[in-house]
């Protein structure tokens, strides 16, 4: 393979050719633009030509090119500025910093000027000159695929602006924009692995295909650029970027890059419980070493952003984390000089700030070096933003960050003269250079374990550090810190939600930001077999998606019968995917498909098989043109921008190469390390030449039935009260093999770093058993304990260790940290998928209610033994458990042990007699007993509590004539 250097543009090329080529596959479109700097082939439309081609403007022209050098520059040369910064010594490595912050606002200044052009040439002509700077990012030959890297944000803000647009030229600019966002995370993801090695020191792992080379951009670059010249440019304001109050003055190992971090605290002070006091006249600023051990304070600068700051405002509420936004004040609006406010957009984002719970706080109002402004100067960037914080509805004590982190003592006292005060930090992120959301918080997470408590400074301006934020906050939680917050002029400890507070009512909230679902079902073929239960299957999956794992319906897409084209289906598929460019689903999303249908399997000259999904009006004879092919599944599954995707197809089909599907669960805190990894998942209902059973139990197919079977809890091997992917699929795979003649197979699409797909269940609505309790009929019931007994036969125990809480006694995850099942990967062959057996630590309330879930489920299907195990352990786990006590003796009830179920009938009662079923119960069991005067007190204390119940007359009449011939037949 070539290098980068010596090909330059070609990845980008490549890159384009094959995403634009899937999206005319997806969008089966009669026409499409031709791609950027490709010639269309010989077989493909051609584009409709314009009525009259509009010529560029030169002026405009003249301005994009001049600015999008500027931008192209300074991103060059911040790389080679920042370029093994880690390795320098402090001194060095401080001045690098300096510059570098510098350099990145530098270039975000060009980069708003570019889009500030483009917002005016709104024109023909100015449309037209837009469309030459496309080209020339997409095509100029002196340039590298990384450079292009340097216009993403201005290609973002190009495909936003222009998506509105009334005209076609716009529209298709906007379009044009989106495409080439598409290929750049397709250059962004080849150079990950290098960009963790020059920016986040991460560990190698696992074999990296072979690529041109990160480092050999770089090294391109740097015979361009020297870091020693980049210095020297700067070297008149580097002082002023450098300077420093005299009083905060002290040590500083320079290792996070905090500007002026002052001399650790006492151990008085180190220690306090709560709560850090203000700054004395010595400490005239806010550190981050003054916090109590294992607190951080969150802040934000640069904003308010209009997208990005409220995906952040979305997660820090997800995880109850303060945090205190420091504003720009041409971000929020503009000051007249006779010091009128004229608030922008920006104040409207500032107020959902606020009313987030979080304080908003001055940064300035042109992010200028202020240690080098005049002193009327430092006074009016000051004063003009806090009249705009104070317009926005800001109160409280107010504070202020000097841009970076640039004060002497004139301009510290300036903004002390405005009763400000002055904030630092003293663990850097380096957002503001560092490309790769996982190095972003590997190093804050870093310094905050050689220093147990900061400080953090992070950018509300960008879409890396939305992505980093969760895996920072789910370790900091993870690890036990606290966070601050700034309350009342002090940083203070934040209140700890209590361990044994209620859960949310929907499942899945404390997982994902939001659920996204496409559920399909198809009977009435055209051209294909009908089938009876496919779309009965996708409004079951639909509805259980709905009330028990959170997905909203506004959010859940269903297709069935002649709504499931094609054209529909991959339109679908398409909207999901492209919801990312739309703020509706983000990278904390998780996106849910199910399809119930046909399948089938085209074998290539090759010998190799693709699979397909046959939509409700697709031929026979052309499942390339009529079906949709696995692969494109897959593709579409990358293009999503959710953190997990779960495909879950009923139907039988071969030929797409899955990775191995699950690994030992070793890890300490799964959901924490699971959130940091992208999971794209598929399990099928059989592989090639197989028929998927369409008369399962129920009403559905044999692998839905089995499925939600799998989902009401049965699939929850450890007991922790979430279903991964791999976790279902051990379920599923061995119970449907052993009821029908089909072989499910399962397996990690390419592009998946290890995540899992979750469904997090709630606990099952309060149900005491009673004689109206339903339950299954005698050969659904044989079939659930077959499926049952053939997932825990194929169970093999990885490590040996004790019964986790929760665990069904008698399985192998009873006395197995780790579990193993061989499923059949969607290539054929045999695949060894291993689960964890040892869930999260939970709360014995916790561990009871599941255990009552789990015998419910078991009364259900008439497997009374089980059933009693389940309940004895839920009390033994809660021995106060009423509801528990009242289900162990129906069981004895049903088992014809009405004196013993009489017993556990009066506990129940004891523990709380306002259970007016477990009254009635007592007296049916009494009665059955020969106890007549018994169970007539019984049922007096019933119909009290419940009058109108079904079965209240009829007992009141036998107790006012308590006769035979009146005297009830208790159910059986």
């Amino acid at each position: 393979m070539q290098e980068r250097s010596q090909r330059k543009g070609a990845t980008w090329m490549a890159a384009q050719t094959l995403t634009r080529t899937l999206a005319m596959a997806a969008a089966s479109a009669v026409t499409m633009t031709v791609l950027s700097g490709c010639k269309p082939s010989g077989d493909a439309p051609r584009p409709l030509a314009p009525v009259e081609a509009a010529s560029a403007n030169p002026a405009v022209s003249a301005t994009l090119l001049k600015q999008s050098d500027e931008v192209l520059a300074r991103y060059r040369q911040m790389i080679v500025l920042m370029d093994g910064e880690a390795s320098l010594k402090p001194a060095e490595r401080d001045a690098v910093r300096s510059v570098g912050m510098l350099l990145f606002h530098d270039m975000q200044e060009s980069i708003r000027a570019l889009g500030e052009t483009a917002g005016r040439s709104t024109d023909p002509a100015g449309l037209a000159a837009l469309s030459e700077l496309l080209d020339r990012v997409e095509q100029e030959p002196s340039w590298f695929d990384a450079d292009r890297l340097a216009f993403k944000e201005f290609l973002s803000q190009l495909s936003q602006q222009f998506s509105t647009s009334q005209s076609i030229a716009g529209l298709k600019l906007a379009k044009r924009a989106g495409e080439d966002l598409s290929v750049l995370a397709e250059i962004e993801n080849a150079y990950e692995q290098e960009l963790r090695d020059t920016f986040g020191r991460f560990a190698q792992r696992g074999i990296v295909p072979k690529r041109e080379k990160w480092t050999d951009y770089v090294a391109k670059l740097k015979g361009l650029y020297a870091r020693d010249r980049i210095l020297k440019d700067y070297a008149t304001i580097l002082p002023d970027l450098q300077a420093r109050p005299s009083v905060t003055d002290g040590p500083d190992d320079g290792a996070t890059g905090a500007p002026g971090t002052p001399p650790a605290q006492t151990s008085q002070t180190a220690t306090a419980p709560a709560a850090t006091r203000g700054p004395t006249k010595a400490e005239r600023e806010f550190f981050g070493r003054q916090l109590p051990p294992k607190t951080v304070l969150l802040t934000f600068d640069d904003g308010p952003h209009p997208r990005y700051t409220d995906e952040i405002l979305e997660i820090l509420k997800r995880y109850q984390a303060p945090a205190v936004f420091f504003e720009l004040g041409r971000n929020l609006g503009s000051v007249d000089a006779s010091g009128k406010v004229k608030p922008g957009p920006g104040s409207e984002v500032a107020k959902r700030v606020l009313a987030a719970g979080h304080p908003i706080a001055n940064h300035s109002f042109s992010h200028g070096v202020m240690s080098k402004f005049e002193l009327d100067k430092v006074r009016q960037e000051a004063s003009s933003t806090e009249a705009l914080l104070d317009a926005a509805g800001r109160d409280g004590q107010a504070l202020f960050r000097f841009p970076y982190g640039a004060r002497n003592d004139a301009a510290l006292g300036a903004i002390e003269a405005l009763k400000l005060r002055s904030m630092m930090w003293n663990v850097d992120s380096l957002d503001w250079s560092d490309p790769i959301p996982k190095s972003i918080a590997a190093r804050v997470l870093g310094e905050l374990g050689k220093q147990q408590r900061g400080i953090v400074l992070f950018h509300d301006i960008h879409a890396r550090t939305v992505e980093a934020l969760p895996l920072v906050l789910d370790q900091l939680k993870a690890e036990g810190y606290r966070f601050a917050a700034w309350k009342d002029g002090k940083i203070v400890a934040a209140d700890t939600p209590a361990a044994d507070a209620a859960p949310p009512d929907l499942a899945g909230a404390n997982l994902y930001r939001d659920s996204v679902a496409l559920v399909i079902g198809i009977d009435q073929y055209k051209a294909w077999p009908r089938l009876q239960h496919a779309v009965r299957d996708a409004k079951a999956i639909q509805e259980t998606l709905q009330t028990q794992f959170g997905f909203r319906p506004e959010n859940v897409t269903t297709l069935t019968d002649g709504d499931a084209t094609r054209a529909n289906i991959l339109r679908a598929l398409n909207g999901m995917a492209r919801k990312g460019g739309d703020g509706k689903l983000k990278r904390d999303d998780r996106v849910f498909v199910f399809f119930a249908g046909h399948g089938s399997t085209r074998k290539l000259p090759s010998g190799r098989d693709v699979g397909y999904i046959i939509p409700v009006d697709a031929g026979t004879d052309d499942l390339q043109t009529d079906a949709i092919a696995m692969p494109q599944l897959q593709e579409l599954s990358e293009a999503l921008p959710a953190k997990h995707a779960f495909f879950v197809i009923d139907a039988c089909y071969s030929g797409l190469g899955l990775t191995r599907g699950g690994a030992p669960g070793g890890s300490s805190n799964f959901v924490r390390d699971n959130a940091r990894r992208l999971g794209r998942q598929m399990m099928t209902a059989g592989g090639a030449d197989q028929q998927v059973a369409d008369d399962g139990p129920g009403g559905h197919s044999v692998f839905t039935w089995t499925l939600l079977q799998a989902l009401s809890g049965k699939a929850d091997l450890n007991g922790d009260g979430l279903i991964t992917a791999t976790e279902l699929a051990a379920y599923v795979a061995p119970a449907v093999s052993a009821i029908a003649h089909q072989t499910p197979a399962f397996g990690s699409l390419p592009g998946s770093e290890g995540g899992e797909f979750i469904f997090e269940l709630a606990s099952a609505q309060e149900q005491a058993l009673s004689g109206d309790s339903n339950q299954l009929d005698a050969k659904a019931s044989a079939l659930a304990k077959q499926a049952d007994d053939a997932r825990n036969a194929q169970l093999q125990p990885v490590a040996q260790a004790s019964a986790p809480t929760g665990a069904a006694p008698g399985s192998p995850a009873a006395s197995a940290t780790s579990v193993q099942v061989t499923l059949k990967g969607l290539d054929g062959t045999d695949t060894a998928i291993a689960t964890s057996a040892a869930p999260a630590p939970t709360s014995a309330r916790i561990a009871a209610q599941r255990a009552n879930d789990r015998g419910l489920q078991l009364y259900k299907e008439r497997r009374y033994d089980e059933a009693e195990a389940a309940f004895t352990e839920a009390l033994k786990l809660q021995p106060k458990f009423a509801l528990a006590a009242n289900n162990l003796g129906f069981i004895y009830y049903k088992r014809d042990k009405p004196a013993e179920a009489a017993r556990w009938y009066r506990k129940a009662i004891e523990m709380d007699g306002s259970r007016a079923l477990a009254h009635l119960n007592l007296g049916d069991a009494l009665l059955r007993a020969g106890d007549d005067t018994g169970a007539q007190a019984a049922y007096r204390a019933f119909i009290e509590l419940s009058p109108k119940h079904a079965r209240a007359a009829e007992l009141k009449a036998w107790i006012e004539h308590p006769d035979s011939a009146k005297k009830p037949e208790p159910p059986r």
